[in-house]
């Protein structure tokens, strides 16, 4: 039997897995990324760019995160938005490592690091969520929940 357990958290379930749970569960680049606050080379993701409709989703726990119509190209290298699908469904926390001051954007519901925040996009709100492709997963406009890599 799992270990996971769900409980209400302000309204959503939130996930808790053991790490050995998630290490059998991710892909290496997933773990080391949702779980170890890990970052992809840039310019190498899968969804960097990545111009299909659709939503992009948790890859630890399926969260909706973040929709196609909010994405933007950046020039950093990985996928950028200009705000989450479902304010919710995110978790901003500082983070202060590497001898920088960055807010850190995690999944509320997994707590699996997704990437940072920064204050220069190109929206209304004028951030930036830069975001791993490896924290996450696509659904492409009416398919059916599943996971939709984009083609070339």
């Amino acid at each position: 039997m799992s270990e996971e357990s769900v409980t209400q958290a302000a309204g959503q379930s939130k996930m808790e897995k053991s790490d050995e749970e998630w290490r059998e569960e991710l892909t290496p680049e997933q773990y080391e990324i949702l779980r170890r606050a890990g970052t992809e080379p840039p310019f190498s993701g899968a969804y960097t760019y990545n111009k299909d409709a659709g939503m992009y989703r948790c890859a630890g726990c399926g969260a909706d995160l973040f929709s196609s119509d909010d994405k933007f190209e950046s020039g950093t290298g990985w996928p950028s938005f200009t705000t989450p699908a479902v304010a919710e469904a995110v978790e901003l926390r500082p983070d202060n490592s590497l001898f920088m001051r960055r807010t850190e954007v995690v999944c509320r519901r997994c707590g699996g690091h997704l990437g940072h925040v920064f204050d220069d996009g190109p929206g209304p709100s004028g951030q930036r969520f830069c975001i791993n492709s490896g924290a996450l997963d696509f659904g492409a406009a009416g398919a059916a929940g599943a996971d939709s890599r984009p083609s070339g």
